[in-house]
């Protein structure tokens, strides 16, 4: 009995390993569309207020040229709970009743504080990938507040609502998962007046990172994010096309001229002001 004991404990312990292991490699979740959520007003001129969430990242939220930090360790109490009221505000609204800027608005920024009061929630903490079940990789498939009686999870709100329903590749700099490989913060709230500046701003800032776009060595060196939702930003050409769109005069050149492959990189670590 003593081989088949060995021999079962070395299986269990090769596929929790594979599992563990392999699950940052993993391609990101699809595009999948949501019916439910594919509805507006474009008639109405409601809007929806903002102005708690711009409070939390007026006063928590350092900006620095290399990436946005917030400043989890000195929430205080008061503020905390002004999260909650806010986050509580926005699951009274039907975002399906505002027109679609507001729309947009409105999920960006319910993602990025209900982020934000998750990593409040679990502080002191590495990474958010340490949040949730043990056999996931972080809090995203976690129901994480509940719609229109619906509930959802932060995958749901970025990859079967904002994704399907804009078709806007620069939604990726605009959702923030609290790491420092992410693309920033942003340091505005998002509104339905906003919303297009910001995503341009948030888009040219990342490309010009180094997080986003850096070369080593000579060789090209992307985000994973370009890796993992490569669907939506096209093949080589387009990407390139993409990324000299928001690059420096450097940048582009450089991007037009390099005919090599390229890297990948990210960093999980918690986006923490210290």
């Amino acid at each position: 009995m003593q081989p088949i004991i060995h021999r079962h404990a070395a299986w269990l312990f090769l596929f929790f390993a594979a599992a563990f292991f392999s699950i940052p490699t993993l391609a990101a979740p699809a595009s999948r569309y949501w019916a439910l959520w594919d509805k507006s007003d474009e008639s109405a001129t409601k809007t929806v207020d903002h102005s708690l969430w711009q409070g939390i990242l007026n006063d928590y939220l350092i900006q620095h040229p290399e990436g946005n930090r917030f400043n989890y360790k000195k929430v205080s109490s008061q503020d905390k709970q002004a999260l909650k009221k806010y986050l509580k505000q926005l699951t009274t609204i039907d975002p399906r009743t505002y027109n679609k800027k507001e729309q947009k608005a409105y999920w960006i920024n319910l993602y990025n504080a209900l982020t934000v009061d998750l990593i409040l929630t679990h502080y002191p903490i590495k990474s958010i990938t340490k949040i949730g079940s043990w056999w996931r990789f972080g809090p995203w498939d976690e129901t994480a507040t509940h719609i229109a009686s619906q509930n959802l999870t932060l995958n749901d709100i970025e990859h079967r609502i904002l994704r399907p329903l804009w078709q806007d590749k620069r939604i990726h700099y605009a959702v923030n998962c609290a790491s420092l490989g992410c693309p920033d913060l942003s340091h505005q709230a998002y509104t339905g007046a906003n919303t297009e500046l910001l995503l341009e701003a948030q888009a040219e800032r990342f490309i010009q990172q180094e997080k986003g776009v850096n070369w080593v060595d000579g060789k090209l060196v992307l985000s994973r994010i370009y890796e993992w939702y490569a669907t939506d930003f096209g093949n080589r050409n387009e990407l390139i096309s993409h990324l000299r769109q928001y690059s420096t005069k450097k940048q582009q050149k450089r991007l037009l001229n390099y005919t090599g492959t390229q890297e990948y990189q990210y960093d999980w670590n918690l986006n923490e002001f210290k």
